[in-house]
């Protein structure tokens, strides 16, 4: 299914301040339900979906944010999460060796 292409006459040049707030407070709250919390992280850290869900909604928040260099990064990572360029990074505990408690 191709996506019906979006009409730049429906967006706003410049939305209102106000409009401004409450967009990136929308955009904040999905970040914050799309990311990935620490207890689900082994179970999602290769879920392609999630990650890229994760990404193009910090993304968003960036873009609200007047920052379009992170804006952009994050959603070139969510298009890595979908094309399969970029994978999950090992986890940080395990590999590792730990000091034993007699050091």
């Amino acid at each position: 299914m191709n996506p019906s292409p979006l009409s730049l006459d429906s967006i706003p040049a410049r939305p209102a301040a106000a409009e401004s707030e409450h967009s990136l407070a929308l955009a904040q709250r999905l970040a914050h339900q799309l990311s990935l919390k620490p207890e689900d992280w082994h179970r999602l850290k290769s879920n392609r979906r999630s990650r890229a869900l994760e990404q193009a909604a910090a993304a968003l928040v960036y873009l609200l944010k007047d920052e379009p260099e992170e804006g952009l990064a994050r959603l070139q990572q969510a298009v890595g999460w979908l094309d399969r360029t970029i994978s999950a990074p090992p986890c940080p505990t395990h590999g590792h060796s730990r000091p034993s408690p007699d050091t």
